[in-house]
């Protein structure tokens, strides 16, 4: 099956994002995903197939999962319920009806296991963001509490880690206390509903945003393979590299190709295609508990 690379709805998304596109419907949005891939920064040619698909469904899945928590965006996952206009086979399962919220300009991003820049910051320096840690821990270890290690929002760019200091002074003190308490909440209920099902959530970012009548809503797309990292527990062993359930198979590769990660992107061989679905689709299936084909 093709990867979805491009949605062709005649109404033009008011934000197009490396992997997915935002339609402005007045006081609703419509959020869909593509199979784009990104990595390093760059969008490759080759998508991923069901890729859009995986996200939007595991995004729906922690939505209705975490409702108790906090209320989210969503109005509807059911292309019955969309404009006439996206009521067709591309948006089908890869598109969520959303309520428009002001975006709180913080990604939240919560650490349980010592891994990609937090294990490099950890290695020169003994602590993650500022957070210190007991002295020789592992690559993969688990963290002895999860931390809470906020970014900017960049629009272009890197975002930029920032201290909670750093994060009450741009949002207000209460606002980003509120954050980061539901951040480190859903991050514990969804680490326990994954380890259930044999998978550990090394770390992984929400994203908030605001009504019109000032009630905090999680938003964007919540615990999947691309905001997340998923780690088997059958093959977890710290002090390496863990597999992983997302596009880290793809920048293993570019990393053992030696690409010095600037123009031109190279072509994606047609295997690691194949397998780096298989990864998402996995990741589907085991924390639904579906198949998605």
């Amino acid at each position: 099956m093709r990867a979805v690379t491009q949605l062709t709805a005649r109404i033009q998304p008011f934000k197009q994002g490396k992997v997915r596109a935002l339609y402005d419907l007045g006081d609703r949005l419509l959020l869909a995903a593509t199979d784009r891939l990104s990595a390093f920064d760059h969008i490759f040619a080759e998508g991923i197939p069901h890729k859009g698909r995986v996200l939007t469904g595991i995004s729906r899945f922690w939505f209705e999962k975490t409702a108790g928590q906090i209320p989210n965006h969503l109005l509807s996952a059911d292309i019955q319920d969309f404009p006439p206009e996206f009521q067709t086979g591309e948006f089908a399962g890869r598109a969520l009806l959303v309520k428009k919220t002001e975006v709180v300009p913080i990604e939240c991003i919560v650490r349980g296991y010592i891994e990609g820049s937090g294990w490099k910051d950890y290695q020169k320096t003994g602590t993650i963001c500022g957070h210190k840690l007991p002295e020789k821990l592992r690559q993969g270890d688990r963290l002895p509490e999860p931390l809470f290690t906020p970014s900017t929002k960049a629009e272009q760019g890197h975002d930029e880690n920032i201290s909670v200091a750093r994060m009450s002074d741009l949002i207000g003190r209460e606002l980003g206390a509120k954050i980061q308490g539901k951040s480190l909440e859903l991050y514990t209920l969804a680490a326990a509903e994954a380890l259930n099902k044999g998978l550990i959530i090394a770390d992984t970012k929400f994203e908030f945003g605001l009504t019109a009548a000032g009630e905090l809503l999680l938003i964007d797309e919540v615990l999947t393979p691309d905001s997340s990292r998923f780690w088997d527990v059958k093959l977890y062993r710290p002090g390496c590299s863990q597999q992983s359930f997302d596009k880290q198979f793809v920048r293993d590769y570019l990393e053992s190709i030696h690409w010095n990660k600037e123009p031109p992107v190279p072509a994606l061989p047609a295997a690691i295609v194949r397998k780096t679905s298989a990864k998402y689709l996995e990741a589907y299936q085991r924390l639904t508990g579906r198949k998605l084909l």
